[in-house]
């Protein structure tokens, strides 16, 4: 056999069509199929026995070494050399497996840098640690021989019902990109070979669903699905090179996303120049006969994923396996279909250069999990991605040397309770749990260690922080779901002998029963879960002051607690380091700067409430308000308090009149008039007052977070390009048009401080080439 595509020296799109060239149906099939890591694992070792059963003709990738198993970094190390060992040597041609991963909140496997969720790192508003996050998980999942990261999300959500608005960057398009670019740098880095492919999902338009349901519809125009949901992949595709995409298990108008020829070839490849693979959904191939029904059986589905552009199908080989191969062989499939799917794949491979170097070196791993620089950032993030809700007579910050701490709630003094749902621990649930619903290949047993990464609760992290004289008290008081009059009874006794109550609660994140936010746990209401408020209420009326901390996955309509509870932070799902990050803003030693990604409701009526909406929106023509409540969110977006005050002035816009290939320049002075330190993150909003079509009554358009000492004055700039001011217009053309545009600076979407304009002239421009990103500094 000739050994010219083992050459590295010739090019990748050589040595790819010689390898095609000698490969039969059985070995295509394999290479754009995968297995889950525990198909080919006996007690936790690599098995001979069953790879030759799975894998003799090769395999595209592997499912999730160290997120499908109770294997340690090390040990995750030495099953994926053992794998790629067994696909050089035992296998006809000897091509190497991608391995992949999800990568939420960090590498998610025992012993990675447990980061906070998702959502809690939009809230801190700072692209350069979204950045140093996807480096971390970039180090670690390379030491341990993983290729594909299943991140980042880039749906853009507006429905707090959705049980995974937690793992997104929110409501606004701007802000997901921003994020989402980061994301990707950090993960792939300017060479592939250096980094590991990253993965948008899920494409496209996922996050607004009908009634907020998992993989239900959403209804979306199509000037809208390219004017906000569409824009954070089309700008990670031609900005950030993005290696993946995974489409979404929903439907739009009618077709799967799966089975999307518009989406998956017309837009993403041929409009966008998108190069790299297109992998399947957890068993979302199936789907489209199962579930959609919209193929015929098994066979339908793999023909219909192909003529799509879906190039692998995850997570185990299924349609694309025996269905597939005998769609071959009666001549009932076109094979350049498949063809192209296996050119994308082994291009894919040879770009990182995994014929080169398909090992690890074992001896490095245990170096680069979880160090003491990886836990800092992780306390960074979650120190940042801290939320001063309310804060009334500043009762916080709390003094250290209280006399007495009343710490209570369901998610006081769980470390479990502290992660989102794609956090190691919540998917071994998952693989413990699983049944045959998804008619995959299930572990014969797996473990979770409970010691999986170094964690405390913020029960500990607060008899931590407080004086050794201080007493700290502790009553549960009831669970996230569930609840008793017993146990609230325990908090209150608890509450009446404290100085100050520390009321913890929110949700549980996961996928089983029992949790309330992540994957497939929608909601119906957005009222603190089970017995919660009972909980709040029964404490506040004790009188002792209380503090409320929301370790929650999304946006809770707290009503009642906004009216009645002095001093509230959003915490979100923080991490390893969550409850330390926590105590810090609540004594003082961090003072909390995070942002509102998304707007909170006053109600579950009121869902979709978000700031970006039409002159039209946002209010009921022409009483303006519901007949119960406000139509304004209980919080807005880009909200945020802090324990010090920030003053603006002195706007200067520089550049006007513009055309659409100029930038102008934004700046504007910002000073801590207060008594401590503090970040403030300066918003920038733009309007359109009269366009073609309408446009939204503000949009973000930039933002930095800056930290400023008591009396500090900083100029923040912000250099906004023209081109990014673009609609798309009745014909689905992106189009910058002539005329004024008004400039907000502020401190959230409805804190504006400063207004001004600029004129853009010459005539509606088609733009083609455009950009994503208002350089802030």
């Amino acid at each position: 056999m000739s050994e010219l595509y083992r050459d590295p020296s010739r090019p990748v799109e050589e040595r790819v069509e010689h390898l095609l060239s000698q490969m039969t149906p059985e070995e295509k099939s394999a290479q754009i199929g995968s297995l889950w890591v525990y198909e080919v694992l006996e007690r936790s070792a690599f098995s001979t026995v069953k790879a030759d059963a799975r894998m003799k003709n090769g395999i595209g990738q592997i499912t999730r070494i160290g997120g499908a198993s109770s294997l340690d970094p090390v040990d995750s190390a030495k099953v994926a050399n053992d794998i790629q060992r067994y696909l050089v040597n035992e296998t006809r041609l000897g091509i190497p497996a991608l391995v992949h991963e999800e990568s939420c909140s960090g590498y998610m496997a025992k012993g990675a840098t447990l980061f906070p969720q998702t959502i809690g790192v939009a809230s801190t508003w700072n692209s350069d640690l979204t950045e140093a996050m996807g480096e971390v998980i970039r180090t670690q999942m390379k030491s341990v021989g993983a290729h594909q990261a299943l991140a980042p999300l880039l749906d853009v959500t507006r429905d707090a019902r959705w049980g995974r608005v937690e793992e997104t960057f929110g409501e606004d398009p701007y802000l997901v990109t921003q994020m989402g670019l980061s994301y990707v740098r950090g993960l792939q880095t300017n060479d592939v070979r250096n980094g590991v492919i990253a993965t948008g999902k899920h494409f496209v338009g996922y996050g607004v669903s009908e009634g907020g349901m998992n993989w239900a519809p959403p209804h979306i125009a199509p000037r809208e699905l390219r004017d906000v949901f569409l824009q954070p992949f089309e700008a990670v595709v031609r900005k950030g090179k993005l290696g993946s995409i995974m489409p979404g298990y929903h439907e739009l108008d009618g077709v799967p996303c799966h089975a999307s020829s518009e989406f998956l070839t017309e837009v993403l490849r041929k409009e966008w120049g998108f190069d790299g693979i297109v992998v399947s959904d957890y068993f979302a191939i199936d789907m489209l006969q199962s579930y959609h029904h919209l193929a015929e059986g098994k066979p339908g589905a793999a023909r219909t994923a192909l003529r799509t552009g879906v190039d692998i199908e995850l997570p185990s080989i299924d349609c694309y396996g025996a269905p597939l191969v005998e769609l071959i062989q009666q001549g009932a499939i076109d094979m350049e279909l498949v063809d192209a799917a296996v050119r994308r794949v082994l291009t894919a491979k040879f770009r990182m250069g995994l014929f080169e170097n398909p090992y690890v070196d074992e001896s490095r791993v245990v170096e680069v999990f979880d160090n003491q620089e990886q836990r800092r950032l992780a306390r960074t993030i979650a120190q940042q991605s801290m939320i001063l809700l309310k804060n009334e007579g500043n009762l916080l910050p709390l003094s250290k040397n209280v006399g007495t701490v009343a710490v209570i709630g369901p998610n006081a003094n769980s470390v479990r309770h502290l992660l989102g749902d794609y956090a190691y621990p919540c998917h071994i649930e998952t693989l413990q749990d699983m049944t045959n619903t998804f008619n995959t290949a299930v572990p014969d047993k797996i473990e979770l260690d409970v010691n999986f990464v170094s964690i405390i609760s913020v029960l500990e992290a607060i008899r931590d922080k407080v004086s050794p004289e201080t007493c700290v008290l502790f009553a549960q008081g009831a669970d996230t779901l569930t609840g008793s009059q017993e146990g609230i009874d325990e908090a209150v006794a608890a509450a009446k002998q404290a100085d100050v109550a520390i009321l913890v609660v929110g949700d549980k994140a996961g996928l089983i029963d029992g949790c309330s936010s992540g994957e497939s746990l929608d909601r119906a209401s957005l009222d603190l879960p089970g017995m919660q408020e009972e909980l709040v209420r029964s404490v506040h009326a004790t009188g002792t002051p209380v503090v409320a901390v929301l370790v929650n996955g999304r946006p809770l309509s707290i009503n009642w607690m906004n009216d009645h509870v002095p001093a509230i932070l959003e915490a979100w799902l923080p991490g390893e380091e969550g409850a330390a990050a926590i105590a810090d803003v609540l004594f003082g030693d961090y003072n909390p700067g995070g942002r509102l990604p998304m707007s909170f409701p006053r109600s579950v009526g009121q869902v979709p409430v978000y700031y970006n909406h039409k002159p039209s929106g946002g209010r009921s023509h022409w009483k303006g308000d519901y007949v119960e409540m406000s139509s304004k969110p209980l919080y807005p977006f880009g909200y945020g308090l802090s324990y010090t005050e920030f003053s603006y002035a002195n706007l200067v816009i520089s550049g006007s009149p513009l055309t659409v290939s100029d930038r102008v320049t934004i700046q504007v002075d910002v000073t801590n008039t207060g008594s401590v330190a503090g970040d403030e993150v300066v918003q920038l909003y733009v309007h359109d007052p009269v366009a073609s079509l309408t446009r939204p009554v503000k949009e973000l358009k930039g933002f930095r977070r800056v930290s400023l000492a008591t009396g500090e004055t900083k100029t923040v700039t912000f250099v906004l390009p023209v081109s990014s001011l673009g609609f798309h217009d009745v014909n689905l053309h992106y189009v910058v048009e002539p005329g004024a545009f008004e400039v907000m600076v502020g401190s959230s979407s409805e804190d504006i401080r400063l207004k001004g304009s600029f004129e853009v002239t010459g005539e509606p421009t088609i733009v083609v080439e455009r950009e994503y990103t208002t350089e802030a500094f």
